[in-house]
């Protein structure tokens, strides 16, 4: 990662980039976003290049750097690759979760639960990706914890694009019975549960081919 001010614009965009302000597709001039930070173009560089080795930029010889856009085969690939890595992960979770970890994942579902209730969708679809980060951290595994930080940025970008339910991407109550599973150390449960959270979200994808969105940056970024 960046340090000091690229660092901090750094992740200004990446929380705006999973929380759905910025769509797949959109170019991140780097004119644009220095002026909008006040940052020279060395320093938003900088920012841009952290984000594209975590997946959720790309940037392209003599066009420049776009927020990232998933192709079907992606998608699918992703939501496979959650599906085999995600539910090993909850079942270590449930292994070794404290009473520490139970009380911060509570209060993270009751800020998911406040976020859908206020309507503030963007907020909501980053804290129920960043729900899944956190087990993958209690599981204390620093090679699956790694991939599920991956898989998840990734799975934002699809959800922008796929998404094709009118509900949220991770309902509350698919995180409330894996919490209930992880509380009651109940490993197999916590295994299956997350299982079926992963390929229920996977058949929430309408995959075809989507336009790009248009988005200002300084509306985005404000």
């Amino acid at each position: 990662m960046p340090a000091g001010r690229a660092l901090d614009i750094c992740l200004k965009l990446q929380t705006a980039i999973l929380e759905h302000r910025l769509a797949p597709g959109v170019k991140l001039s780097e004119d644009e976003v220095g002026e909008i930070y006040g940052a020279s173009r060395t320093v938003v560089r900088a920012a841009l290049q952290a984000l594209a080795h975590s997946g959720l930029v790309t940037i392209e010889k003599n066009r420049g750097a776009f927020v990232a856009k998933p192709t079907i085969r992606e998608a699918h690939e992703v939501f496979q690759a959650r599906a085999l890595i995600e539910p090993a992960v909850a079942r270590l979770a449930a292994e070794s979760i404290t009473e520490d970890d139970l009380s911060r994942l509570h209060k993270h579902l009751e800020a998911e639960h406040d976020a859908l209730h206020a309507s503030d969708m963007g907020r909501a679809l980053a804290l129920s990706g960043s729900f899944h980060t956190e087990i993958a951290e209690i599981a204390d595994h620093r090679v699956f914890s790694s991939m599920v930080r991956s898989l998840i940025s990734r799975s934002s970008l699809i959800i922008a694009l796929y998404w094709k339910r009118s509900d949220t991407a991770c309902e509350s109550h698919s995180h409330h019975a894996l919490l209930d599973a992880l509380k009651n150390r109940d490993c197999s449960a916590a295994e299956e549960i997350q299982k079926s959270h992963i390929i229920d979200l996977h058949s929430g994808l309408d995959l075809k081919e989507k336009q790009s969105f248009k988005s200002s940056l300084a509306e985005a970024l404000a």
